[in-house]
């Protein structure tokens, strides 16, 4: 899973976001990236919003341990989820 990472805090997830998605969810790996897709559009921030809602429900965490590192802007991004190991999380997406 070249698209997750451990770092000290927890760990890296590299994302490639489809906004305006009929619903939301991961998708197939894309190279370094994994596919989320969802339902906002990208307008005022409301996809980035989707995709933090979406990351702390997945893996269990609060709202406030995953923040968008890199990407805010663009559909690639890099999200950090603090507090989270990094082989729970692999296993939490190989389901």
């Amino acid at each position: 899973m070249s698209y997750l990472r451990a770092t000290a805090e927890g760990v890296t997830l590299a994302l490639r976001v489809q906004p305006r998605a009929s619903r939301t969810g991961f998708g197939d790996v894309l190279g370094d990236h994994r596919k989320l897709a969802v339902s906002a559009p990208p307008v005022d921030g409301k996809a980035n919003a989707a995709v933090i809602k979406f990351l702390a429900k997945f893996f269990g965490v609060p709202k406030s341990s995953v923040r968008i590192l890199h990407g805010e802007t663009g559909k690639l991004k890099t999200v950090a989820i603090h507090g989270l190991e990094l082989a729970p999380a692999m296993a939490r997406l190989a389901r």
